[in-house]
């Protein structure tokens, strides 16, 4: 009977592998980030319809129109006095307009010339669109007001007041239909306009939070609003009728954007991540992370770029790799079709009844911390893991070898004696890890056996070992808040189901 030390099992605690489908291989393709910085969060990204290369990014009391492959600065507008918002390009890209802190909306010309200074609200417009025929362009402030100009004499051709009751910072224009359109408020309230009726607003819907963006899907017949964490989709020909709602992310969502020519819908939030939705289905199918909260959103022609500008003012780029092209989404799911079919087909010809001879079982082969195991080393086998870089990129390991310790009872004693700094790195490591799911129990116990640890010696320690403890305590309270409100959540489920139940 051989007789050998198992190596450490840290498999149960890795993530599991995504499946394959072909939307994470499409989008798999698009390289890795390339940043432009910035010194302001990115207020709004959006590509040139005659120069595809070309997009402008709106920051702080400029807007800069940058090149996609050689990201060199192509025009710099810097014809604002204060904060300049939503520089949004024309259709045909011969013109560009903004709004700014002042309340004016500027239109620029293919030079960077000032075509148009356009006065009237008298608080900051966030977001201004042209229309459809391109002949007109509507304004959204924060004074409540939306204004539609003439961009031939420059006269204001609608005002729509009263119509909100908080600051307008979204809204739409009808892709086919010149004289419609929506606006989204931070009353949470959503108004289709016509132009052409008598009365202003022709429907008014509830998002439910504040607005932040507002998009339609090419065919018009779909109108969709972005707020708080869900994206909600209503049908315009059925009465403004909610269609669908998604809520995937954890945190507010700022922005929205197309891809895929229309058949994907992508989605920014202040969580950090761009959900990718299919517009068949409605369900998320990509998810793009990036390091800080996502602000603005840019998808180039074709997919050939994504582009996403981030709170702390950095850009970040990335470009899909030659040859990539929507039409290759179907392509891709063939592939995989024709793949995991050959897949099944048997390997061997072994026929029924033919002897199988197994290798022979080698031994394990062991890793430093098993080593350390082995003779019950706990300190060192703890130390093996508590490099930075492996708590940073390898959290599984780590966690892997503390529920080892916790098991023998030996976790205490590893921590026994060690220098503050390494406690704090350990404490500080806990409350980063602390609310994922695969690692929440053994960081608990792990949590009290260094309270065990530091109640013996509680006197003398600096004010960079307490900030840690505060820390900590502050990552348990929220774990507990996070506790209670599913709880509740789970007793409401559970009387909705219920009442249906007796329906």
């Amino acid at each position: 009977m051989q007789n050998y030390k198992l190596p450490l099992n840290k498999r149960r605690l890795q993530q599991r592998a995504q499946v394959e489908t072909p939307d994470s291989v499409y989008w798999g393709r698009l390289a890795k980030p390339e940043l432009l910085k910035e010194h302001n969060a990115i207020d709004y990204l959006d590509f040139s319809p005659s120069d595809p290369d070309n997009f402008a990014v709106t920051c702080s009391e400029r807007v800069q129109i940058y090149n996609l492959v050689t990201k060199l600065l192509v025009r710099n507008l810097s014809r604002f006095k204060k904060t300049a918002y939503g520089a949004t390009f024309r259709q045909d890209g011969q013109f560009l307009a903004a709004g700014d802190e002042e309340g004016h909306v500027k239109l620029f010309d293919s030079t960077r010339n000032i075509m148009r200074l356009f006065k009237g609200h008298t608080a900051p417009v966030h977001r201004t669109f042209f229309t459809a025929d391109k002949l007109q362009l509507a304004s959204f402030g924060d004074d409540k007001v939306v204004r539609l100009r003439d961009l031939a004499n420059g006269k204001v051709v609608q005002t729509y007041k009263d119509t909100h009751t908080d600051y307008v910072r979204a809204g739409a224009m009808h892709p086919q239909a010149g004289h419609v359109f929506v606006s989204g408020g931070y009353d949470g309230k959503i108004n289709l306009y016509d132009t052409r009726a008598k009365k202003a607003v022709q429907r008014t819907v509830d998002h439910g939070a504040p607005v932040e963006s507002m998009l339609f899907l090419p065919n018009g017949s779909i109108f969709v609003s972005a707020g708080g964490n869900q994206v909600r989709l209503w049908d315009l020909i059925n009465g403004c009728r909610l269609f669908t709602m998604m809520s995937q992310h954890h945190k507010t969502i700022t922005c929205l954007r197309l891809g895929s020519d229309g058949r994907r819908l992508l989605s920014g939030g202040l969580d950090g991540k761009v959900k990718i939705y299919d517009m068949s289905t409605y369900r998320t199918v990509h998810t793009l992370t990036y390091p800080n909260a996502v602000r603005s959103l840019a998808v180039a022609d074709g997919d050939k770029a994504v582009v996403a500008g981030m709170v702390d003012g950095q850009v970040s780029i990335r470009r899909m790799t030659a040859d990539s092209k929507p039409s290759d989404l179907e392509k891709i799911r063939e592939d995989l079709a024709r793949n995991n079919f050959t897949s099944r087909k048997p390997t061997n010809n072994t026929q029924e009844g033919d002897p199988i001879i197994k290798d022979r079982v080698q031994e394990p082969k062991l890793i430093s911390y098993d080593v350390h195991f082995l003779p019950f080393n706990c300190k060192e086998a703890l130390d093996e893991v508590m490099h930075a870089q492996k708590m940073e990129n390898q959290p599984e390991l780590v966690v892997a070898v503390i529920t080892d310790l916790l098991h023998r009872g030996s976790l205490e004693k590893a921590l026994t004696g060690r220098r503050e700094a390494e406690l704090v790195r350990f404490i500080d490591f806990i409350c980063n890890h602390l609310g994922e799911m695969r690692f929440v129990r053994p960081l608990l116990m792990a949590a009290s056996r260094i309270l065990d640890v530091l109640e013996q010696h509680l006197v003398g320690y600096s004010d960079k070992l307490m900030e840690a403890l505060q820390r900590l305590s502050l990552a348990m309270q929220e774990e507990v808040r996070l506790t209670a409100d599913l709880m509740r959540l789970k007793g409401a489920l559970h009387m909705h189901m219920h009442a249906l139940q007796i329906r």
